[in-house]
């Protein structure tokens, strides 16, 4: 998970220090391809918080499968002269809010429980 974060973070770093300029007929696909990335990385934080069983397996195959579906998908959508990559789009942003809905749940509740040990403990 660790190493998840630190390569998004460089990348991250790399992408603000880099210039370089995405031409305009792939910014559906760039787009589409960040959302899938965002989605497999908000699903292993939420599966780390919430002590589910985080596999680095699962989490490579997930992350590469949403990168070769969304684009696929917009893909077939250029084909056909629709805008596929709006539904890709919607599908992982109603992901992603709910992985972070969940993982703030967990987070909340883990405080609370935090709390109320310590104020047993001091009792």
């Amino acid at each position: 998970m660790i190493w998840a974060i630190l390569g998004i973070a460089i990348g991250i770093l790399l992408g603000l220090t880099i210039n370089y300029p995405i031409p305009f007929e792939l910014t559906k696909y760039t787009a589409v391809v960040i959302m899938g990335i965002l989605d497999s990385l908000f699903g292993a934080i939420r599966a780390e918080v919430t002590k589910d069983q985080f596999n680095a397996a699962i989490f490579i195959t997930g992350l590469l499968f949403n990168i070769i579906l969304s684009f696929a998908i917009t893909l077939l959508g250029d084909k056909l002269g629709l805008d596929l990559y709006i539904a890709a789009t919607f599908v992982f942003t109603f992901r992603i809010f709910s992985n972070v809905g969940i993982t703030r749940r967990a987070v909340i509740q883990n405080m609370i429980e935090k709390k109320k040990q310590k104020e047993g403990s001091n009792a």
